[in-house]
């Protein structure tokens, strides 16, 4: 299986600092990073390690509930995935990655409500990305549109 690579290129102090990610292995872009943004409620045109994770989520998400969907019978027609990742400060101190929030509403032929749901979870479970997460708490809402 590949390996996929990303660079982040810092100067100055975490407070005065910022940097650029870049997304090495697809080479479609290079984003500015800035921890003032980072820790901010509006993120003012620069990017976050949380955005890159929720990201990473929602698609190893999606792509593992069609093949969950499918393994159960059914045919996924659309899914629309949310990642939302908080970041909070760390009881021990600094910060951390406090939780993470799925929300997919989806259309599926075959399936029921109930089926969507065993295949939602199972995808939540199963998909690599949550398994890398696995010490932060993940919570799903899932439903069929």
């Amino acid at each position: 299986m590949p390996t996929r690579t990303s660079r982040t290129a810092w100067n100055g102090t975490l407070e005065q600092g910022s940097g650029q990610v870049e997304l090495t292995s697809s080479g479609v872009g290079t984003y500015d990073v800035s921890f003032p943004k980072r820790a901010a409620d509006e993120a003012g045109g620069t990017t976050s390690p949380e955005e890159h994770i929720a990201a990473a989520h929602s698609s190893c998400y999606a792509m593992q509930l069609s093949a969950f969907i499918a393994q159960a019978g059914g045919t996924p027609q659309s899914l629309d995935v949310t990642a939302d990742v908080t970041l909070g400060p760390d009881p021990d101190g600094g910060f951390a990655i406090s939780d993470i929030k799925l929300t997919v509403r989806g259309e599926v032929e075959g399936l029921d409500a109930d089926g969507f749901q065993k295949a939602a979870q199972a995808a939540k479970d199963g998909c690599p990305v949550s398994k890398a997460l696995a010490g932060t708490t993940i919570t799903l809402d899932a439903a069929l549109d």
